[in-house]
Protein backbone atom coordinates (compact mmCIF):
# COMPACT_ATOMS: atom_id res chain seq x y z
CA UNK A 1 0.00 0.00 0.00
CA UNK A 2 0.73 3.78 -0.70
CA UNK A 3 -0.34 7.05 -0.07
CA UNK A 4 1.65 8.51 -2.66
CA UNK A 5 0.72 11.32 -4.90
CA UNK A 6 1.61 9.38 -8.10
CA UNK A 7 -0.54 6.25 -7.78
CA UNK A 8 -2.72 5.93 -10.83
CA UNK A 9 -6.02 7.18 -10.13
CA UNK A 10 -7.81 6.75 -14.09
CA UNK A 11 -10.27 4.53 -12.39
CA UNK A 12 -11.83 4.76 -8.85
CA UNK A 13 -14.41 2.45 -8.19
CA UNK A 14 -17.51 3.06 -6.09
CA UNK A 15 -18.15 0.29 -3.69
CA UNK A 16 -21.48 0.55 -1.30
CA UNK A 17 -19.81 0.15 2.18
CA UNK A 18 -23.02 -1.88 3.24
CA UNK A 19 -23.34 -4.23 0.72
CA UNK A 20 -21.08 -7.28 1.28
CA UNK A 21 -21.85 -8.71 -2.51
CA UNK A 22 -20.61 -5.59 -3.79
CA UNK A 23 -17.63 -5.44 -1.86
CA UNK A 24 -16.82 -9.13 -2.88
CA UNK A 25 -17.55 -8.15 -6.98
CA UNK A 26 -14.92 -5.18 -6.28
CA UNK A 27 -11.89 -7.13 -5.11
CA UNK A 28 -10.76 -8.29 -8.46
CA UNK A 29 -11.98 -5.99 -10.96
CA UNK A 30 -9.20 -4.40 -13.02
CA UNK A 31 -9.37 -0.70 -11.72
CA UNK A 32 -6.54 1.30 -10.23
CA UNK A 33 -8.12 2.22 -6.62
CA UNK A 34 -11.00 1.92 -5.33
CA UNK A 35 -13.60 3.43 -1.82
CA UNK A 36 -15.70 1.59 0.74
CA UNK A 37 -18.29 3.90 1.27
CA UNK A 38 -19.99 5.04 4.36
CA UNK A 39 -21.73 8.06 2.78
CA UNK A 40 -23.89 8.04 -0.06
CA UNK A 41 -24.70 4.74 -0.65
CA UNK A 42 -25.38 4.14 2.70
CA UNK A 43 -28.38 4.54 4.25
CA UNK A 44 -28.91 6.43 7.49
CA UNK A 45 -30.52 4.15 8.95
CA UNK A 46 -27.45 0.85 8.81
CA UNK A 47 -24.15 3.84 8.31
CA UNK A 48 -22.84 2.30 12.24
CA UNK A 49 -23.36 -1.67 11.38
CA UNK A 50 -21.33 -0.69 7.60
CA UNK A 51 -18.59 0.50 9.73
CA UNK A 52 -17.97 -3.11 11.29
CA UNK A 53 -18.94 -4.48 7.84
CA UNK A 54 -15.84 -2.79 6.04
CA UNK A 55 -13.77 -2.98 8.47
CA UNK A 56 -14.19 -6.72 8.18
CA UNK A 57 -13.79 -6.65 4.52
CA UNK A 58 -10.44 -4.62 4.87
CA UNK A 59 -9.14 -7.15 7.41
CA UNK A 60 -10.50 -10.27 5.52
CA UNK A 61 -8.07 -12.64 3.60
CA UNK A 62 -9.25 -11.96 -0.14
CA UNK A 63 -7.81 -8.48 -0.31
CA UNK A 64 -8.24 -6.25 -3.32
CA UNK A 65 -6.72 -6.05 -6.99
CA UNK A 66 -6.93 -2.22 -6.64
CA UNK A 67 -3.69 -0.49 -6.19
CA UNK A 68 -5.27 2.13 -4.08
CA UNK A 69 -7.80 1.15 -1.02
CA UNK A 70 -9.79 3.89 0.80
CA UNK A 71 -12.50 4.62 2.40
CA UNK A 72 -15.16 7.54 2.50
CA UNK A 73 -16.37 8.90 5.38
CA UNK A 74 -19.08 11.14 6.06
CA UNK A 75 -19.28 14.73 5.93
CA UNK A 76 -19.03 17.33 8.64
CA UNK A 77 -22.07 17.99 8.33
CA UNK A 78 -23.70 14.69 9.10
CA UNK A 79 -23.49 12.81 13.27
CA UNK A 80 -21.03 10.44 11.82
CA UNK A 81 -18.04 11.68 10.44
CA UNK A 82 -15.67 11.11 14.24
CA UNK A 83 -16.99 7.90 14.63
CA UNK A 84 -16.46 6.71 11.14
CA UNK A 85 -12.86 7.77 11.13
CA UNK A 86 -12.43 6.27 14.71
CA UNK A 87 -14.01 2.74 14.08
CA UNK A 88 -12.67 2.40 11.21
CA UNK A 89 -9.65 3.75 11.30
CA UNK A 90 -8.59 1.79 15.26
CA UNK A 91 -10.04 -1.20 13.20
CA UNK A 92 -8.43 -1.46 10.17
CA UNK A 93 -5.98 1.55 9.72
CA UNK A 94 -3.14 -0.53 8.46
CA UNK A 95 -5.05 -1.57 5.43
CA UNK A 96 -5.96 1.81 4.52
CA UNK A 97 -4.43 4.02 2.63
CA UNK A 98 -6.23 6.87 2.42
CA UNK A 99 -10.05 8.50 3.62
CA UNK A 100 -11.89 10.30 1.37
CA UNK A 101 -13.62 13.38 2.86
CA UNK A 102 -16.99 14.57 1.16
CA UNK A 103 -18.61 17.73 0.95
CA UNK A 104 -15.77 19.80 1.98
CA UNK A 105 -16.44 23.74 2.41
CA UNK A 106 -13.08 24.92 3.64
CA UNK A 107 -9.65 24.26 4.84
CA UNK A 108 -10.91 24.34 8.39
CA UNK A 109 -12.81 20.78 7.60
CA UNK A 110 -9.79 19.15 6.08
CA UNK A 111 -7.48 20.42 8.97
CA UNK A 112 -9.52 18.90 11.37
CA UNK A 113 -9.74 15.48 9.81
CA UNK A 114 -6.44 15.45 9.79
CA UNK A 115 -5.92 16.23 13.42
CA UNK A 116 -8.65 13.55 14.43
CA UNK A 117 -7.00 11.18 12.24
CA UNK A 118 -3.52 11.84 13.56
CA UNK A 119 -5.02 11.10 17.51
CA UNK A 120 -6.50 8.19 16.40
CA UNK A 121 -3.77 6.60 14.42
CA UNK A 122 -1.34 7.39 17.61
CA UNK A 123 -4.14 5.61 19.86
CA UNK A 124 -3.66 2.72 17.19
CA UNK A 125 0.01 2.44 16.91
CA UNK A 126 -0.33 3.33 13.27
CA UNK A 127 2.37 5.81 11.78
CA UNK A 128 1.11 8.95 12.18
CA UNK A 129 0.75 10.63 8.71
CA UNK A 130 0.70 7.58 6.58
CA UNK A 131 -3.01 7.61 5.74
CA UNK A 132 -3.74 10.15 3.21
CA UNK A 133 -6.65 12.40 2.42
CA UNK A 134 -9.20 12.67 -0.80
CA UNK A 135 -11.22 15.19 -0.52
CA UNK A 136 -14.44 16.50 -2.24
CA UNK A 137 -15.38 19.80 -4.25
CA UNK A 138 -19.55 19.30 -4.07
CA UNK A 139 -20.89 22.58 -3.87
CA UNK A 140 -20.34 26.06 -4.48
CA UNK A 141 -18.42 27.39 -1.43
CA UNK A 142 -16.49 24.53 -1.86
CA UNK A 143 -15.37 25.54 -5.05
CA UNK A 144 -14.77 29.21 -4.00
CA UNK A 145 -12.49 27.26 -1.09
CA UNK A 146 -10.40 25.52 -3.42
CA UNK A 147 -7.40 26.96 -3.25
CA UNK A 148 -7.43 26.65 0.82
CA UNK A 149 -8.60 23.31 0.37
CA UNK A 150 -5.52 22.00 -1.89
CA UNK A 151 -3.45 23.59 0.90
CA UNK A 152 -4.70 22.51 4.23
CA UNK A 153 -2.88 19.45 4.68
CA UNK A 154 -0.06 17.18 3.78
CA UNK A 155 -1.86 14.19 3.42
CA UNK A 156 -4.04 15.42 0.73
CA UNK A 157 -3.35 13.66 -2.34
CA UNK A 158 -5.81 14.42 -4.89
CA UNK A 159 -9.25 16.74 -5.16
CA UNK A 160 -12.03 15.00 -6.94
CA UNK A 161 -15.42 16.39 -8.15
CA UNK A 162 -18.70 15.59 -7.19
CA UNK A 163 -21.10 16.59 -9.97
CA UNK A 164 -24.57 15.59 -7.99
CA UNK A 165 -24.35 17.55 -5.26
CA UNK A 166 -22.56 20.17 -7.65
CA UNK A 167 -25.02 20.02 -9.38
CA UNK A 168 -27.76 20.49 -6.64
CA UNK A 169 -25.64 23.13 -5.08
CA UNK A 170 -26.15 25.64 -7.78
CA UNK A 171 -29.56 24.24 -8.93
CA UNK A 172 -28.68 22.61 -12.38
CA UNK A 173 -31.57 21.29 -14.16
CA UNK A 174 -31.23 17.34 -15.12
CA UNK A 175 -31.50 14.05 -12.57
CA UNK A 176 -28.51 12.26 -14.41
CA UNK A 177 -25.40 13.15 -12.80
CA UNK A 178 -22.42 13.49 -14.20
CA UNK A 179 -23.98 14.44 -17.60
CA UNK A 180 -24.09 17.64 -19.46
CA UNK A 181 -27.59 19.53 -18.63
CA UNK A 182 -30.24 20.25 -21.63
CA UNK A 183 -30.69 23.21 -22.57
CA UNK A 184 -26.66 24.82 -22.14
CA UNK A 185 -24.79 24.94 -25.69
CA UNK A 186 -21.47 24.99 -23.93
CA UNK A 187 -19.73 22.59 -21.40
CA UNK A 188 -21.65 23.68 -18.04
CA UNK A 189 -18.60 21.89 -15.89
CA UNK A 190 -15.83 23.20 -17.85
CA UNK A 191 -15.55 26.30 -14.97
CA UNK A 192 -15.40 23.84 -12.39
CA UNK A 193 -13.24 21.34 -13.84
CA UNK A 194 -11.10 23.90 -14.13
CA UNK A 195 -10.95 25.72 -11.10
CA UNK A 196 -10.13 22.35 -9.10
CA UNK A 197 -7.43 21.09 -11.61
CA UNK A 198 -5.64 24.24 -10.85
CA UNK A 199 -5.59 24.09 -7.54
CA UNK A 200 -4.46 20.59 -7.63
CA UNK A 201 -1.60 21.42 -9.61
CA UNK A 202 -0.61 24.00 -7.77
CA UNK A 203 -0.22 22.21 -4.82
CA UNK A 204 1.03 18.88 -6.32
CA UNK A 205 -2.29 17.27 -6.15
CA UNK A 206 -4.08 14.75 -8.55
CA UNK A 207 -7.75 15.72 -9.85
CA UNK A 208 -10.21 13.09 -10.22
CA UNK A 209 -13.12 13.70 -12.38
CA UNK A 210 -16.39 12.44 -10.26
CA UNK A 211 -19.14 10.08 -11.46
CA UNK A 212 -21.30 9.35 -14.41
CA UNK A 213 -24.35 7.78 -13.42
CA UNK A 214 -25.77 6.04 -16.74
CA UNK A 215 -24.10 2.67 -15.87
CA UNK A 216 -25.53 1.30 -19.06
CA UNK A 217 -24.68 4.39 -21.31
CA UNK A 218 -21.07 4.19 -21.69
CA UNK A 219 -20.32 6.02 -24.66
CA UNK A 220 -22.33 8.96 -22.35
CA UNK A 221 -18.98 7.70 -19.57
CA UNK A 222 -16.72 7.79 -22.61
CA UNK A 223 -17.84 11.59 -23.31
CA UNK A 224 -17.69 12.36 -19.75
CA UNK A 225 -14.21 11.06 -19.08
CA UNK A 226 -12.76 12.48 -22.41
CA UNK A 227 -13.84 15.71 -21.76
CA UNK A 228 -12.42 15.63 -18.49
CA UNK A 229 -8.95 13.86 -19.53
CA UNK A 230 -8.54 16.28 -22.29
CA UNK A 231 -8.21 19.00 -19.30
CA UNK A 232 -5.45 17.10 -17.81
CA UNK A 233 -7.26 15.01 -15.19
CA UNK A 234 -5.69 12.20 -13.89
CA UNK A 235 -9.01 10.04 -14.05
CA UNK A 236 -12.84 9.48 -12.80
CA UNK A 237 -14.81 7.52 -10.36
CA UNK A 238 -16.74 4.65 -11.64
CA UNK A 239 -20.09 3.67 -10.41
CA UNK A 240 -20.42 -0.22 -12.72
CA UNK A 241 -17.45 -2.62 -14.03
CA UNK A 242 -18.95 -1.66 -17.53
CA UNK A 243 -17.72 1.62 -17.01
CA UNK A 244 -14.27 0.42 -15.83
CA UNK A 245 -12.69 -0.27 -19.40
CA UNK A 246 -13.41 2.52 -20.97
CA UNK A 247 -11.83 4.94 -17.84
CA UNK A 248 -9.11 2.86 -18.15
CA UNK A 249 -8.59 3.46 -21.79
CA UNK A 250 -9.59 7.15 -21.68
CA UNK A 251 -6.83 7.78 -18.86
CA UNK A 252 -4.26 6.09 -20.35
CA UNK A 253 -2.11 8.12 -23.33
CA UNK A 254 -2.85 6.84 -26.67
CA UNK A 255 0.01 3.54 -27.85
CA UNK A 256 0.86 6.77 -31.09
CA UNK A 257 1.29 9.48 -28.27
CA UNK A 258 3.33 7.33 -26.14
CA UNK A 259 5.44 6.36 -28.57
CA UNK A 260 5.68 10.31 -30.02
CA UNK A 261 6.73 11.16 -26.24
CA UNK A 262 9.38 8.57 -26.56
CA UNK A 263 11.02 9.74 -29.75
CA UNK A 264 10.64 13.75 -28.44
CA UNK A 265 12.57 12.47 -25.31
CA UNK A 266 15.43 10.61 -27.08
CA UNK A 267 15.78 13.15 -29.84
CA UNK A 268 16.05 16.12 -27.39
CA UNK A 269 18.52 14.29 -25.00
CA UNK A 270 20.70 13.36 -27.90
CA UNK A 271 20.62 17.30 -29.29
CA UNK A 272 21.32 18.40 -25.81
CA UNK A 273 24.29 16.26 -25.43
CA UNK A 274 25.65 17.27 -28.75
CA UNK A 275 25.28 20.97 -28.11
CA UNK A 276 26.60 20.45 -24.76
CA UNK A 277 23.42 21.47 -23.28
CA UNK A 278 22.69 24.67 -26.00
CA UNK A 279 19.69 23.89 -27.32
CA UNK A 280 16.77 25.86 -27.67
CA UNK A 281 14.13 24.02 -30.00
CA UNK A 282 14.34 20.85 -32.25
CA UNK A 283 12.26 19.48 -35.16
CA UNK A 284 10.87 15.78 -34.28
CA UNK A 285 8.25 14.43 -36.99
CA UNK A 286 8.20 17.52 -38.65
CA UNK A 287 6.95 19.91 -35.87
CA UNK A 288 9.10 22.26 -33.26
CA UNK A 289 10.12 21.03 -30.31
CA UNK A 290 11.24 23.23 -27.41
CA UNK A 291 11.54 22.86 -23.61
CA UNK A 292 7.66 22.77 -22.95
CA UNK A 293 6.91 20.20 -25.12
CA UNK A 294 9.97 18.26 -23.53
CA UNK A 295 7.76 19.02 -20.13
CA UNK A 296 4.41 18.01 -21.83
CA UNK A 297 6.13 14.38 -23.78
CA UNK A 298 7.74 13.73 -20.20
CA UNK A 299 3.86 13.79 -18.55
CA UNK A 300 2.92 11.33 -21.22
CA UNK A 301 5.79 8.91 -20.28
CA UNK A 302 4.76 9.04 -16.77
CA UNK A 303 1.56 8.41 -17.23
CA UNK A 304 1.94 5.77 -19.42
CA UNK A 305 4.35 4.29 -16.91
CA UNK A 306 2.24 4.54 -14.21
CA UNK A 307 -0.97 2.88 -17.07
CA UNK A 308 2.00 -0.08 -16.84
CA UNK A 309 2.72 0.81 -20.62
CA UNK A 310 6.22 -0.04 -21.93
CA UNK A 311 8.95 2.02 -23.66
CA UNK A 312 10.10 0.78 -27.08
CA UNK A 313 13.08 2.83 -27.35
Amino acid sequence: MTTSRAVPRRTILAVPGSSDRFIDKARTLPVDGLFLDLEDAVAPAVKVESRRRVVDALNGPAGFAAGLVTVRVNGWESPWTYGDVIEVVSGAGGRIDALVLPKAQSAAQVQALDLLLAQVEQNAGLPVGRIGLEVQIEDALGLLHVNEIAAASPRLASLVFGPGDFMASLGMGGLNVGAQPAGYPADAFHHVLMSILVAARAHGLQAVDGPFVAIRDVDGFRRSAQRSAALGYDGKWVLHPAQVEAGNEVFSPSPSDFERAQRIMVAYAQATDLARGAVGAIVVDEEMVDEAGVKLAAAILARGRAAGMEETT
